[in-house]
């Protein structure tokens, strides 16, 4: 198998030859370590390369599992991580200058898992600086690059993440998501992103933009990679009280249920407003498609979630920058433009505005928790917009001209806000070749659903399957 060939097969196809040893973890991490060293000058997605250090795992892996100790399908696999994962003697920079030299004593949690699951970890990601962003324009590294487009955006926070994934320099790799940050670089870079449901995935060993809003997550080119990566990163953690007890099912063996009868929500207020021509028209096309393979379509009314992106915003600037605090007062000048201005502004964030906005939080989380108790699915856009230039600050969309970040984030924000499980995955793409994502939002702890429905369209269509131009 050529090199270009091997990059791109999905993680679960990648793993199924190293299991039976047609391919090997050195051969496979070889592949994508020179890909990167050939590309990446022109994605910026990488802020660390550790070629080494996954050359000595990689052959570690091939002797494990020539001796027949194969731990499960993320054995030998490559995988690379936004660069706000703790990982123990590794620069983790956060996309900052503040952290440029910082090297943890341990490794997160989630990092942890994947290396007893056998993962190699070639890299660390490029990412908006301390994830506060949606852009991925403000980094240590500079601007990260959208591989459809190279003048356009990814997304943010986790643009790194995205762009990689798409562009065959990873199998899979690790996002966070506070108001969309997963699900819009996916829906942008035309991969699978999902936000499990809030207390699914630890957050122990990952910096911080909100505490009560940050989600981990995997970011995959195909709904079967995140079903695999999530159930290797889910369960309780002792290090990280938000986890939860509940079962963890087995993501994989959920995928393949028949979806004859599955209810899916169609936003009537919101969602479907202000949209890109293109974008609503490959929306309603995927709802179409999913109709066809035998689900059903039912209007539900979800009123308070325009008011979402303004109570998240609320949230996550108090919370940010009272993480930030100290920072502030020692590196005030170490900080990008616009995330120290988002910072400073949160500490004007007084406790009445504060406490309104979680009241309000819990509103939107009733409302969406009454929705789903009568559908299956929430069936929305992920982006309102295909990719936008890097450097462009506002965005017309139908009659109004409005900001980058607010038009990105607004239709992810709400299932931050209550917590919900979120999926974004390719529906389509605009004139220009641009990605266009669906997102689909599911009830608590029911990302077995999600990912079932989400795979069932997958299979019904291609979009999965195009590439970039490298």
């Amino acid at each position: 198998m050529e090199a270009s060939e091997l990059c791109y097969t999905s993680l679960r196809g990648l793993a199924t030859l190293i299991q039976r040893q047609e391919v090997s973890p050195v051969e496979a991490t070889q592949a994508v370590v020179d890909r990167v060293e050939k590309f990446d000058r022109q994605l910026n997605s990488f802020i660390t390369l550790q070629r080494d250090e996954a050359m000595l795992q990689a052959r570690a892996a091939e002797q494990e599992i020539c001796a027949g100790g194969y731990r499960g399908p993320l054995h030998g696999i490559p995988i690379a991580v936004k660069d706000l994962f703790y990982t123990k003697g590794n620069q983790t920079t956060a996309g900052s200058k503040i952290l440029r030299d910082f090297k943890p004593a341990y490794d997160a949690t989630v990092i942890s898992k994947l290396h007893d699951a056998g993962a190699i970890l070639i890299g660390k990601l490029n990412m908006h600086e301390f994830a506060r962003g949606a852009t991925n324009m403000s980094s240590l590294i500079g601007a990260c690059n959208n591989p459809w487009d190279t003048l356009r955006m990814p997304g943010g926070s986790s643009g790194g993440s995205a762009a990689a994934v798409a562009a065959g320099l990873c199998f899979g790799s690790l996002g966070s998501d506070t108001g969309g940050s997963i699900r819009i670089p996916a829906a942008l870079c035309g991969i699978v992103g999902l936000k499990p449901t809030y207390g699914r995935v630890s957050r122990h060993g990952v910096f911080p933009l909100s505490w009560s809003l940050d989600h981990v997550g995997p970011m995959t080119r195909t709904v079967a990679d995140a079903a695999l990566m999530l159930q290797v990163i889910a369960g309780h953690d002792r290090h990280d009280p938000t986890t939860r007890t509940a079962v963890v099912p087995d993501y994989s063996v959920a995928l393949t249920r028949d979806i004859e009868g599955a209810r899916l929500g169609i936003p009537q207020e919101f969602y479907f407003e202000q949209l890109d021509a293109e974008v609503r028209d490959s929306v309603r096309a995927a709802i179409q498609t999913l109709e066809r393979a035998g689900a059903q379509v039912e209007e539900v009314s979800l009123p308070l979630s325009k008011y979402a992106a303004a109570a998240g915003r609320i949230i996550s600037l108090a919370e940010s920058a009272e993480i930030h605090e100290q920072f502030l007062k020692t590196h005030m000048a170490d900080y990008t433009p616009d995330v120290r201005a988002g910072l400073l502004a949160g500490q004007l964030v007084l406790g009445k505005h504060y406490l309104k906005a979680q009241r309000l939080r819990s509103l939107i989380r009733q409302e969406m928790a009454a929705a789903l108790r009568r559908v299956d699915v929430l069936v929305t856009p992920t982006v309102p917009i295909p990719a936008p230039r890097i450097g462009q600050t506002m965005v017309d969309i139908g009659h109004e001209t409005v900001d980058i970040t607010w038009a990105l984030s607004r239709l992810t924000h709400p299932a931050n806000l209550a917590g919900f499980p979120a999926i974004s995955v390719p529906c389509g793409s605009s004139l220009g070749e641009l990605p266009i994502g669906l997102q689909l939002i599911g009830r608590p702890f029911a990302e077995a659903t999600v990912l079932q429905l989400a795979y069932a369209y997958e299979q019904e269509t291609t979009w999965h399957q195009r590439r970039p131009m490298f």
